[in-house]
């Protein structure tokens, strides 16, 4: 992991916008980069977290909990992202305010070649749904993408995604 990734506690910061913008619903597939923000948002009896088979019933869930009155929020890997692809035009098509935050894999010091091609068409994916994308390349720029996203979906009706770097979490080591 590098350096600044330890200094700053980015997945304590995603939480704190998580409840500054009163996400209450937590959809995921069990992913170690989220690990600890998973564990938070259990912890807290004002949230309910749900752990999924598939990605796209989390974009499902979210739309349920739109119409029910509250927020919520899909946490993912990129590996996942391209399963969502086809749900995603229910929240596009419906104006259903979306937030996802993604952590990458397939890209920077990926040992998995498995990992590769959605690491890489995860953006491109995303944007041709019309999913605004914001990227956080550095530990220091994970809050201020996340709470932009936020911003973005539940104040002007949009759907949004933040990809968090391998660079930011560390890439994870082939071990025999």
């Amino acid at each position: 992991m590098p350096d600044s990734a330890q200094q700053i506690d980015w997945p304590s910061q995603i939480f704190d916008v998580l409840k500054e913008y009163d996400v209450r619903q937590v959809a995921h597939v069990p992913d170690a980069g989220h690990a600890r923000l998973i564990k938070m948002c259990e912890a807290d009896p004002a949230m309910r977290t749900v752990t999924l088979t598939t990605e796209e019933e989390g974009v499902a869930m979210l739309a349920g909990a739109y119409l029910g009155g509250q927020r919520g929020c899909l946490l993912m890997q990129s590996s996942g992202a391209g399963n969502t692809i086809n749900a995603l035009s229910l929240v596009k098509t419906c104006r259903i305010p979306f937030l996802t935050v993604i952590t990458m894999r397939g890209e920077w010091g990926e040992f998995n070649p498995w990992q590769v091609p959605m690491g890489l068409g995860t953006r491109a994916a995303l944007e041709a749904m019309g999913i605004a994308v914001h990227d956080a390349t550095e530990p220091g720029a994970v809050r201020d993408a996340v709470e932009a996203a936020a911003k973005l979906a539940f104040h002007s009706f949009q759907q949004c995604a933040v990809t968090i770097s391998q660079r930011v979490l560390g890439a994870k080591a082939f071990k025999d």
